[in-house]
């Protein structure tokens, strides 16, 4: 049965949100927040992404030096800035990290964060025959290569006893994935937050599995080598990040205000964004660059390069740098849900 698609509206807005772990091209824009000072902080973005949150948050007030936005569509291009130089911080998810390093590009992973895994999923037909991860054997599943998802895809058939030789892997953004989704063209789908609410709120799916316990929930802020060794510039990027741990716990107590701001500046839907906004993006709680943290990314690391994904093995703890960690909670700390329960 062709399954149809939905509203052609809601994918272009998507489209800007492919993910920090997603490979695509730079996006042509850049902006200034006001600030004192002669200094600079180059700071790549993502639409929706750090300046929205600072901005709601109030945390772009008193800044003693100024920041020059430059928004890119996913963590690969804008980590390729860091190793240009282009770009002296960025936040990212958890997988750029893993291909920049193994490409031996100049990066710096400076701080983390630990949110609810239910938003990384793996997605079916709501009549899709399908009802546990076993049944994938022999399935088209659609992924975004060298994205967050594709790894949860292999450590979630890892679980259920399958790899990745045991279904039909189709590589697909997610715009393109979406509408193969929604249009029967593949089984299932390998995704995270928004796409997920999306395809939720839509009533088009369901979840077949999803994140928790298999992904490790992690986003970083990933800084250049080169503006860590500038004094000036290396106090600034620790400002920043303070500023964004205390956003990012207004985004917690904050959700509906946080979700009318995502959905304006990335044109979702209001309920879509405020799902995502509770399912993950509003549980992400700030965590130590520890010991857990660093051997999580190892795993990724190790798993992609025995594919053959990256082109050389390497120590992740190489690239971290944990000075700005203070005195967090270790990586491992649960992340902040909402309901019943919950603070």
């Amino acid at each position: 049965m062709k399954r149809s698609l939905l509203p052609a509206a809601l994918l272009l807005p998507l489209a800007l949100l492919a993910s920090a772990c997603t490979t695509a091209s730079v996006a042509d824009s850049a902006s200034n927040s006001d600030g004192k000072g002669s200094l600079v902080l180059n700071v790549g973005d993502q639409k929706g992404g750090s300046e929205a949150v600072l901005r709601a948050a109030g945390e772009l007030d008193d800044l003693g030096y100024r920041i020059k936005w430059s928004t890119f569509t996913s963590g690969p291009p804008l980590l390729e800035a860091v190793n240009a130089k282009a770009v002296d911080i960025g936040s990212v998810g958890n997988t750029p990290p893993v291909f920049a390093a193994g490409a031996n590009s100049k990066i710096t992973v400076v701080a983390a964060t630990h949110g609810d895994s239910a938003g990384e999923t793996i997605l079916v037909p709501s009549d899709s025959p399908l009802r546990k991860p076993e049944d994938l054997k022999g399935r088209t599943v659609a992924v975004a290569q060298g994205s967050s998802a594709h790894f949860q895809l292999i450590a979630s058939l890892k679980r259920a006893g399958l790899s990745l030789a045991d279904v039909k892997v189709t590589l697909l953004q997610p715009a393109d994935a979406l509408a193969a989704f929604t249009s029967g063209k593949v089984d299932a789908w390998a995704v995270w937050d928004p796409y997920t609410s999306q395809v939720l709120q839509s009533g088009k799916g369901r979840v077949l599995t999803d994140g928790r316990g298999v992904v490790n929930g992690l986003g970083f802020q990933v800084a250049s080598p080169s503006a860590l060794a500038d004094k000036e510039k290396a106090a600034a990027i620790g400002d920043l990040i303070e500023r964004l741990r205390r956003a990012q716990d207004w985004v917690h107590k904050h959700p509906e205000a946080w979700a009318k701001v995502w959905a304006k500046e990335t044109g979702l839907p209001y309920e879509v964004a405020l799902a995502a906004v509770k399912r993950s993006n509003g549980t992400r709680i700030p965590v130590a660059l520890d010991q857990a943290a660093i051997d999580s990314e190892q795993k990724i690391a190790d798993t992609f390069a025995e594919l053959g994904l990256i082109p050389r093995r390497f120590a992740f703890a190489d690239y971290v740098d944990d000075r700005f960690d203070k005195n967090l909670p270790p990586s491992t700390t649960p992340a902040r849900l909402y309901g019943k329960g919950n603070s």
